[in-house]
């Protein structure tokens, strides 16, 4: 599993190789300066800790003034970041540090707005695992700062027994039957249904969660009903913001939506020498 630390060293190394050969020849290695972080658009701003770790890689000394918190949103043209440290270390990290920054606030700003759609329903949105490989924690850490909540993390902390697993193993109740032997107690299991028969299925194994796939909202309803707090009932598949309230007025206790991650554009975000 990567941590942020390797992210970061990977990334370093990507962008700065054998040497940067421009700041290299230009500025002197103990030559010091300032620079600023400044929003080019609105934004909700995450991964402030991250782009100090870029900075503080290349410059342990470096000073580095956040003006915001993780999760504040930022109005354009707002200085988000005050530094002074090594002039050298300022621009080699300015586009990792800059592309951290940008990446995980594109998430924040994209979750804050379907969290704005959402309003006071008390259901709960969540991310799935559609991620950038070894940004997970990373980008999972945006969507929180955003507003949403984690689905599980990864395949190893929360059971989902899936449609591949249902025909792999020859039904709902024979694959919980045989997984509930096999994991702790305290472990959640949840179960993937695409119809009405799959839902009975699964309350008729006793599951804790019903994940609701690429239903309809008739289908959904009715899902509902016939689990009626038995279990809480997740819907999954092609959720888009447009369907937030529509999803949420069902009565499904959890929306999972992968365009969280994958469709969330990066913001922008620039760095000055002062």
């Amino acid at each position: 599993m990567h941590t942020t630390m390797h992210l970061i060293e990977m990334a370093l190394q990507e962008d700065i190789g054998s040497g940067d050969i421009t700041t290299d020849n230009l500025i002197l290695p103990d030559q010091k300066g300032e620079g600023e972080i400044v929003a080019k658009q609105p934004l909700v701003i995450a991964g402030l800790a991250v782009a100090h770790q870029v900075f503080g890689y290349l410059d342990p000394g470096l000073e580095f003034n956040p003006k915001f918190n993780d999760g504040d949103v930022v109005e354009k043209g707002s200085v988000v970041v005050e530094m002074a440290g090594l002039l050298q270390a300022l621009l080699k990290g300015e586009r990792t540090a800059l592309n951290f920054l940008q990446h995980l606030s594109g998430i924040a700003t994209h979750v804050r707005s379907y969290m704005d759609v959402l309003g006071n329903h008390r259901v709960r949105l969540v991310d799935t695992r559609k991620t950038t490989p070894g940004w997970r924690s990373l980008e999972k850490y945006a969507v929180r700062v955003g507003g949403a909540l984690n689905h599980r993390m990864g395949l190893y902390d929360g059971v989902l027994i899936k449609d591949n697993h249902i025909t792999a193993f020859g039904g709902i109740v024979k694959a919980v039957t045989e997984i509930r032997k096999r994991v702790s107690h305290l472990v959640k299991i949840e179960v993937e249904v695409s119809d009405l028969l799959q839902v009975k299925e699964a309350l008729s194994a006793r599951v804790d969660v019903i994940m609701l796939d690429n239903m309809d909202l008739g289908q959904i309803e009715a899902a509902v009903a016939a689990v009626n707090g038995q279990a809480l009932v997740e819907v999954s598949g092609m959720v888009t913001k447009e369907d937030l309230n529509k999803l949420a007025a069902t009565g499904v206790d959890i929306i999972s939506a992968g365009a969280l991650t994958h469709s969330a554009k990066a913001v922008d975000l620039s760095m000055r020498i002062i």
